[in-house]
């Protein structure tokens, strides 16, 4: 692996950049007419245009990222997450191409896209898995309301392809349930080209804990522990923090081992994130999805662990890492992200574009990380996710992380547009967070008092 082309932009493509450049590997940034002189493009050691604007037209090409990838020799490709990060069609074209594909497997991603076939392949492992139904295509409904009655309400109509957030929908009571059905598949036919979903049971108090693996291909793989995204707003994460607060060590350890044997039930070869549901007052645990990508949250993981995630996904691709013990992997102190967004919290946290006339972040270093698209005088377009950046903190205890989160984001200077770090702040000062009563719906039962507070 001589020189990589990473097929994604911002934050993740700079993230990257700093791996392969510690191993002596070349790079390649790609740009929309939009990202022109972003600071991805200016920091690559190559960079190539790949379209207009709209990412549909350029980061999801995987014609012209496939043509610049030829033209720039490149000899390897990573796909970062977001885009065409879980597109086994693409990962397939890479691979035939005759480039490495830094990821899983083509198979690996087609098993855990399809959320219904990976809750299949779960129960097969022994992993325990959500209640809920087989999967409903469009014009095939026949029987739904009896499998949401088994279910059992409240329920999500989740879509079979996936999309996080955006892929599923909350139902509490029956007569909500077609017209909630009907609207998620058609969400999901355009977004996925799948308009298939299944029910599952909502767990009311619910913590959001995934576990970091990374597998080996020959049926072994390791774990990097657990993180915390139960911080989060329409399903979509807003804090990760690791380890996860107030988690007893027997069922950390019940949940570390069932996504190892997930792993090695499936062979799976790379890095991924097996995801669980945990009852925040049993502390049951079922398993939700796996994804088969580089996490946005996996600096928390880096932090507390010393490793560098995507190091080991360039030294696994180039065959230089082939196995670990799980000895090996030690965790210490406890780290916290926030995202950064250019969103205004008080009309609804809608994405606030604009030019960053004042940007200047806190002095970062052993405690203290960020990972940014932007730099002063640059514009958040209203064509991609508005992310900013991920503030990243290490502390010895839970308490420390806490404070050096809230000193750092109240010494970060922005101007120009809204963002959400006051919001940040508040969440991060609130009694219940602070005390580690974490939860899915932590934002949406204290809004009020959060957005007063910010």
């Amino acid at each position: 692996m001589k020189k990589i082309l990473v097929a994604n932009r911002g934050e993740i493509a700079r993230r990257i950049f700093r791996s392969a450049r510690a191993l002596g590997i070349g790079t390649v940034a790609v740009y929309s007419e939009a990202d022109a002189n972003a600071a991805h493009v200016m920091e690559a050691d190559a960079s190539e245009a790949i379209g207009p604007a709209p990412a549909r037209e350029s980061y999801l090409n995987a014609d012209r990222i496939l043509e610049a990838a030829r033209s720039s020799g490149a000899d390897a490709v990573h796909p970062g997450y977001g885009f065409l990060a879980e597109n086994a069609g693409f990962a397939e074209r890479v691979i035939a191409a005759g480039l490495t594909w830094v990821g899983p497997s083509p198979r690996s991603i087609i098993e855990m896209g399809d959320k219904q076939r990976a809750r299949e392949l779960a129960q097969a492992a022994g992993v325990p898995v959500v209640p809920g139904s087989s999967r409903f295509t469009v014009g095939d409904t026949e029987g739904i309301e009896a499998a949401a009655e088994a279910t059992g309400y409240p329920l999500l109509v989740k879509a079979s392809a996936g999309g996080g957030g955006i892929g599923m929908r909350h139902v509490d009571r029956p007569d909500q349930l077609r017209a909630t059905v009907e609207a998620t598949q058609s969400m999901a036919q355009k977004a996925f080209g799948d308009g298939s979903v299944f029910l599952e049971r909502f767990v009311p108090k619910a913590r959001h804990v995934e576990i970091q693996v990374f597998g080996f291909g020959d049926g072994k793989a390791v774990h990097l522990y657990e993180r915390d995204c139960s911080l989060q707003r329409r399903f979509q994460k807003v804090i990760e923090e690791s380890p996860s607060p107030g988690l007893p060590a027997e069922v950390r350890a019940a949940m570390t081992s069932a996504a190892i044997r997930l792993c090695e039930k499936t062979r799976y070869a790379g890095a991924g994130t097996v995801e669980f549901i945990v009852d925040a007052e049993s502390f049951e645990f079922f398993f939700l999805e796996m994804n088969t990508r580089i996490q946005v949250e996996h600096p928390v993981t880096e932090m507390t662990t010393g490793l560098d995630l995507v190091g080991m996904q360039l030294d696994f691709a180039r065959g230089r890492l082939t196995g670990m013990e799980q000895s090996a992997v030690a965790t210490k102190g406890h780290a916290i992200e926030c995202r950064l967004y250019a969103e205004n919290p008080a009309k609804m946290f809608m994405p606030s574009p604009g030019t960053l006339n004042v940007y200047r972040p806190p002095a970062t270093g052993t405690h203290l990380r960020l990972d940014s698209a932007y730099r002063e005088g640059d514009a958040v377009t209203p064509y991609y996710d508005p992310m900013i950046g991920k503030l990243v903190v290490w502390g010895d205890t839970r308490d420390q992380a806490i404070r050096r989160a809230v000193e750092a984001l109240d010494d970060f200077a922005i101007e120009g547009l809204h963002t959400n770090r006051d919001f940040l702040v508040a969440c991060l000062k609130d009694d219940g967070f602070a005390s580690g009563d974490v939860f899915t719906g932590f934002i949406d039962t204290h809004q009020k008092r959060l957005l007063l507070a910010a």
